[in-house]
């Protein structure tokens, strides 16, 4: 063991050392970080701590962390811990991105974690098609096993990856030999979950956050963010931006220095798509008043979601972008209740109607209606998210849905067509 590690002063954190080619190796992890403080008989100190530091989930609902983990503790049978590194969002990099570049911070709150709750396993989901994320977290594997670092078991399991398929309800299933489906039918995971053992499922960047929060103390985790939303958070920043990637961010930041960080807008922005494709979307006038955050987002309606921000810049169609992505939603139901399988699909093909230009009387109305009609109806949220994307374009571009549900839509270049991310294997099929 070495000498204690001075805290990281500056941002990033979860990202320092990032290197232009490779994983950050398990030795200079070490060096940067040091060891990581393995729960001893006051294994509830962790926990204390993580509920002090304010931790939220960063997969999209943003729970505390502290009182998924408090929920486990003593469980018996002993309990599983999962991370969750499915990312089915597809404007999202971020937890890829630490699973490529950094995966020793995301296994150190894996083991760190699993070894607080008397866990008997830890098991790190990554997405099949995510290569260079497997690699790097199976060579990572290898060198904490030969180096004897960690006090549980960590095993590699490789999952689908489709957009409903991260839902903690629906890995379970997935990681029990089921089809990778959502349900709201209890028991929940934290109830029986992986194996019918109590299980804590968080995401990638949940658990980094974990790991320095664990070395470094709750207090120095707020020296960043705001009371509401304290730490650092990861934004994947997209659309009309100079450098486009993942940013670390102090919580609550504001959307304008964000920007600023990655050089700056490309082309005047008429819209910001926050929260990904369960998100909602912002007139490009509104960029100053926003933080992103879950309390300032929140008070505006909105939600940072997966911690997702594209900027669709002006010459591009926000209707016909809505329509597709929405398209993708409705193909990507789970296919187990009537409000998603036949709900969905119906919209998605009135919103496809109007972005083309030949909808029927009174379309926009009818999407609104069968909004209020499906939500909160559906056997998981998927159905919800899609439809507060839509509803979120019929109110912030009501002026361009009239004149497209006219007979008029945008005369949109091919550069400015298909701007909004989607699966290779979509893409290919559409």
């Amino acid at each position: 063991m070495s000498d204690p590690i001075a805290p990281p002063s500056g941002l990033p954190r979860l990202l320092a050392g990032l290197q232009s080619e490779g994983a950050v190796g398990l030795d200079e992890h070490l060096q940067r970080f040091g060891y990581p403080p393995w729960p001893g008989s006051s294994a509830d100190e962790l926990i204390v701590s993580i509920e002090q530091s304010g931790l939220r989930g960063r997969g999209g609902a943003g729970f505390p962390t502290a009182t998924k983990m408090r929920a486990l503790t003593g469980a018996r049978p002993r309990p599983m811990v999962v991370v969750n590194g499915a990312e089915g969002e597809p404007a999202s990099q971020k937890d890829q991105l630490l699973l490529e570049a950094v995966p020793h911070l995301v296994l150190d709150g894996a083991a760190l974690a699993a070894a607080a709750l008397d866990a008997r396993q830890a098991l790190i989901c990554v997405k099949r098609n995510a290569e260079a994320a497997r690699r790097s977290v199976d060579l990572a594997l290898g060198q904490r096993a030969r180096a004897g670092l960690d006090p549980v078991e960590v095993q590699l399991v490789e999952v689908s990856g489709r957009y409903v398929a991260g839902e903690e309800s629906a890995l379970v299933n997935e990681l029990n030999g089921g089809p990778a489906k959502p349900t709201f039918i209890p028991p929940r995971p934290f109830e029986r979950g992986v194996h019918r053992r109590p299980t804590l499922i968080q995401n990638v960047e949940t658990f980094a956050h974990l790991a320095l929060i664990a070395r470094f103390g709750p207090a120095w985790h707020r020296e960043f963010g705001s009371p509401e939303d304290p730490g650092t958070l990861l934004v994947t920043l997209s659309g009309a931006v100079a450098s486009p990637g993942v940013y670390e961010i102090a919580g609550g930041s504001p959307l304008m220095a964000l920007l600023e960080s990655a050089g700056g807008t490309t082309d005047p922005v008429q819209a910001f798509l926050i929260g990904g494709y369960a998100g909602t979307w912002f007139a490009g006038g509104a960029a100053p008043k926003l933080h992103l955050g879950h309390a300032g987002l929140r008070a505006v309606g909105g939600s940072l979601g997966p911690g997702v921000v594209i900027a669709l810049p002006i010459g591009a169609c926000a209707v016909a972008e809505t329509a597709r992505v929405l398209r993708y939603l409705a193909e990507e139901s789970a296919g187990q209740c009537g409000p998603c399988v036949f709900g969905l699909a119906a919209v998605a093909e009135e919103m496809g109607g109007i972005a083309s230009g030949v909808a029927r009387p009174s379309a926009s109305g009818r999407i609104e209606r069968w909004s209020a009609d499906i939500a909160g109806r559906g056997a998981c949220h998927h159905p919800d998210g899609a439809l507060r994307l839509v509803t979120s374009c019929l109110d912030t571009f009501a002026a361009e849905v009239a004149d497209h549900e006219a007979g008029r839509p945008c005369a949109t270049e091919p550069a400015m067509r298909d701007l909004l991310p989607l699966p290779p294997y979509y893409a290919r099929a559409a």
